[in-house]
């Protein structure tokens, strides 16, 4: 390798998103080409330990009485260029035993713990992850089964946990053995160390896949498996002993680097988030669109220094969206809002319904308690006064006796904050007659009843599309029927951080889930401005928004464009393309917890 091109490299490839998993891979691809370490004279020639390999490994068979290897041919084509002085072998050339382990009979205490996929973690070996087997069992259990230090468990069965490879450190003399859906490798006089290298390379994990072109599983996306003659015909670049050596240290070495790269990197990001959430603080404290429009400046000045993810982006909408409720987005209007207009219209359209048996006679609710402060000129009324709110279907229901039609419903799930999702829309049984009653119209609007506690209170205007289309009773509908109160206004407040906040305050909450009713719905403390301030606020918020979308974009540009430098870049200093999209994505060895 070019000690120039790489540190000409480098910058790019730290930087880019996943830099530094990048730069792992890039360690572990220039350990297993040649790239790392040099050749020693004093080296003992790669064919002499495979020779010698060969001879421990038919005394090991002999010794515990195993069937003897059938190898499979040699390799006919080299994978990709080694130095002269390597060898291509098949992983079951450098293996004493290869095999994958046994499904165990369980036991809630033991004296031979077993290992599962659970224990072999990116991070290492975790044998406190391990159960018990059945001591009445071990006598069915082959002396070779029990793993010793040393040993490689590579991970066999499942999609996102077969491929993950770790050596047997801190065990016992006969303490553990493996199931079956580890495939233990117990190498002759090679370094685990190294094997682990090229197993853990992305030459190797990227195949880990069953649509890749040179795949070593088979099965689909949703279970792969990795067979142990797979495992046993792997290529694998060899050097010499004493190379392998010099190789594992140099790439501890690297990876003890990358880690300390990732601290530094992690640092940075929280000194940005901070950075960043104080100018938000200053837009959010802003008392008018003067003070607004040198907060926005001072924002867009420091765009660079602030934003490196597109997720960055939804901070600054987010605070706009409260701003625009505040009233700060635009200049004030001199009319006032017309309440009792908006009183009198809602009032007409629930007299309707309750005349058409659409809804019962209801007694007003009354306003929540409100400590916001909004424009004089703006009013503040319970919810309740301006919308007709009416609950969902109930599913269950005993219908016998009546006429039913199925129709499609909107559940919590299929509702957003401001949009839909209708993939997968269910069906519900209805009364014929009930129909009109849970029927969705245009502009309706569509507010969640609980869930997560984040979820409670999301709202979107229905815009129509899916016909005779219901919603569930844990998703209200609202109609708002004045001209003189906007739809899209009502949503804005819901999902801004004032609409969130009651939302979250009102809820009944348990461990996980909360909930409001539709009397908490009914008695929020709704601001109106004028309805042509109204207009101007969801224009501006709508322009300032399309502002930051422009800003994601192009983050997102270039987080795309510095990956793929980082790939080009690896695969120019490695030689080896390593081919990578959202169907056969490299799974790089990682330092943090994985899901087992």
């Amino acid at each position: 390798m070019d000690a120039q091109q790489f540190l000409a490299e480098f910058g790019q490839i730290a930087n880019a998103p996943g830099g530094v998993t990048r730069l792992r891979e890039l360690v572990l691809q220039l350990a297993i080409v040649g790239r790392l370490a040099a050749q020693a004279k004093t080296d003992t020639p790669v064919d002499e330990t495979l020779a010698a390999a060969a001879v421990e490994r038919a005394a090991y068979e002999s010794k515990f009485g195993l069937r003897a290897t059938r190898h499979h041919p040699p390799l006919d084509t080299a994978p990709f260029t080694i130095p002269d002085h390597w060898r291509w072998v098949r992983l079951e050339q450098l293996a004493l035993y290869l095999q994958r382990g046994k499904g165990p009979k369980y036991a809630e205490r033991g004296a031979v713990s077993v290992v599962s996929q659970k224990c072999v973690r990116w991070s290492g070996f975790d044998i406190t992850l391990s159960r018990f087997i059945d001591d009445d069992s071990i006598d069915s259990y082959g002396e070779e089964r029990i793993l010793r230090e040393g040993d490689l468990l590579w991970n066999s069965t499942g999609t996102g946990t077969a491929g993950r490879v770790a050596i047997v450190r801190g065990v016992t003399e006969n303490q553990a053995v493996a199931d079956s859906h580890v495939t233990v490798v117990r190498l002759a006089n090679c370094l685990p160390r190294y094997i682990w290298c090229v197993i853990a390379s992305p030459w190797v994990q990227a195949r880990i896949h069953p649509m890749h072109p040179d795949s070593l599983v088979s099965g689909t996306t949703q279970q792969v498996e990795l067979a142990t003659s797979t495992a046993r015909a792997l290529a694998v670049p060899c050097p010499t002993v004493e190379e392998q050596e010099r190789i594992v240290v140099k790439v501890d070495e690297l990876m003890a680097l990358c880690d300390q790269l990732e601290k530094q990197q992690q640092d940075r990001r929280e000194l940005q988030n901070a950075l960043r959430q104080a100018n938000l603080q200053a837009l959010a404290g802003a008392q008018g669109p003067y003070e607004l429009q040198t907060s926005w400046k001072r924002l867009q000045a420091s765009f660079g220094f602030l934003f490196s993810e597109p997720a960055d982006v939804d901070d600054v909408i987010a605070e706009l969206k409260n701003l625009a409720v505040r009233g700060v987005l635009v200049k004030a209007s001199r009319s006032a809002a017309d309440l009792a207009r908006v009183r009198t219209d809602c009032s007409a359209l629930r007299s309707e319904y309750i005349a058409n048996g659409l809804m019962r006679r209801q007694k007003l609710v009354g306003m929540a308690e409100n400590d916001m402060t909004y424009p004089e000129h703006w009013v503040v009324a319970a919810f309740d006064e301006v919308a007709v709110v009416i609950g969902g279907v109930t599913k269950g229901r005993d219908l016998r006796g009546k006429q039913v039609v199925v129709c499609p419903y909107l559940a919590v799930a299929n509702v957003q904050r401001g949009y839909f999702k209708l993939e997968g829309l269910k069906s519900i049984e209805i009364a014929e007659d009930e129909l009109p009653k849970y029927l969705v119209h245009a502009g309706d609007l569509l507010i969640t009843e609980g869930g997560d506690w984040d979820k409670v209170g999301r709202t979107a205007i229905w815009q129509g599309g899916v016909e005779n289309c219901l919603h569930q009773n844990h998703v209200f509908k609202a109609r708002v029927p004045s001209e003189k109160l906007l739809r899209a206004w009502v949503e804005l407040v819901f999902n801004s951080g004032i609409g969130r906040d009651y939302f979250a305050g009102a809820s009944k909450q348990t461990t996980n889930l909360a909930s409001i009713n539709m009397t908490q719905l009914r008695s929020f403390p709704l601001p109106i401005p004028p309805v042509e301030e109204q207009l101007r606020i969801l224009d501006a918020l709508a322009a300032l928004s399309d502002l930051c979308e422009k800003w994601r974009r192009q983050l997102k540009h270039k987080r795309d464009l510095a990956s793929l430098f980082a790939m080009a870049s690896i695969a120019s200093l490695t030689g080896i393309g390593i081919e990578q999209n959202e169907d056969t994505s490299v799974k790089a060895p990682q330092t943090d917890d994985e899901v087992a």
